[in-house]
């Protein structure tokens, strides 16, 4: 896709970017508005194909961490920084799902989705607010939430909690953040459609979700980068604290 500069000069880092979904969307999206591009994600094979794909559009460096663990985040920011001297932006993609009736959901399957996908992205989120806050200020962040955070569907009350979650961290964090001139905004997709998907998810669930669709079809990874980068980019520069919802869905 051609590019208009959006961000143009800036360092964005981006969690989960391999393989073929929304975060690598973004990473593409992002070098093609004229950023340098961290890498993240926790499968190392996966990354580095990625990178490499991806460094034919610009500056791209892998950095491996799993939001799970404190010091691999603090590592991706710092990371980051030697790279490139700084960050301007981060894209809290990473998140786990997976479809389970709370009558079966076992302690373990509950924790596990809220730490990757909730507490993953408050610590992510931490550790860039400090180093922003260590360059002088400045900076975005944008987070995947979901219309699950929203909407009720049957087998994802642990999906559904940490993204309402992440949509409350959204809207508290960027209070605590907008003394340091950093924004936070989420979006909020409904649908996108990737091969990953196609495999956590049955085809009859998919093809119901997408009737529901105004459109008739799920969104592509592209369409809801689109949206974070813009959020990411200056002309948003007055939005903070908003969940912003990428879906054509109808009750």
């Amino acid at each position: 896709m051609k590019g208009h500069g959006l961000l143009d000069g800036k360092i964005v880092v981006v969690t989960a970017a391999a393989g073929t979904g929304i975060g690598s969307a973004v990473a593409r999206r992002a070098l093609e508005e004229g950023a340098s591009v961290v890498l993240s994600d926790r499968h190392e094979r996966r990354l580095a194909e990625t990178a490499a794909e991806l460094g034919e559009l610009g500056a791209v460096q892998p950095i491996a961490c799993d939001v799970t663990d404190e010091g691999q985040v603090g590592d991706l920011i710092t990371g980051a920084v030697s790279r490139f001297g700084r960050i301007d932006v981060l894209v809290n993609n990473a998140g786990l799902g997976g479809t389970r009736s709370v009558l079966e959901m076992t302690d373990e399957e509950w924790s596990r989705v809220l730490d990757v996908t909730l507490t993953g992205t408050f610590r992510c989120t931490r550790a860039a607010l400090r180093q922003f806050a260590d360059q002088g200020g400045g900076g975005a962040i944008v987070n995947n939430a979901s219309v699950v955070g929203w909407r009720a569907q049957a087998g994802q009350a642990h999906y559904a909690a940490a993204k309402a979650g992440v949509m409350a961290l959204t809207r508290c964090s960027a209070l605590d953040a907008a003394g340091y001139g950093v924004r936070i905004n989420a979006v909020a997709p409904s649908l996108a459609r990737h091969p990953f998907l196609a495999k956590v998810t049955s085809e009859d669930l998919l093809r119901e979700l997408e009737q529901r669709e105004a459109f008739g079809r799920a969104a592509q990874p592209w369409e809801v980068a689109n949206v974070m980068i813009f959020l990411a980019s200056d002309y948003a520069g007055y939005l903070t604290g908003e969940v912003v919802s990428v879906s054509s869905q109808h009750p």
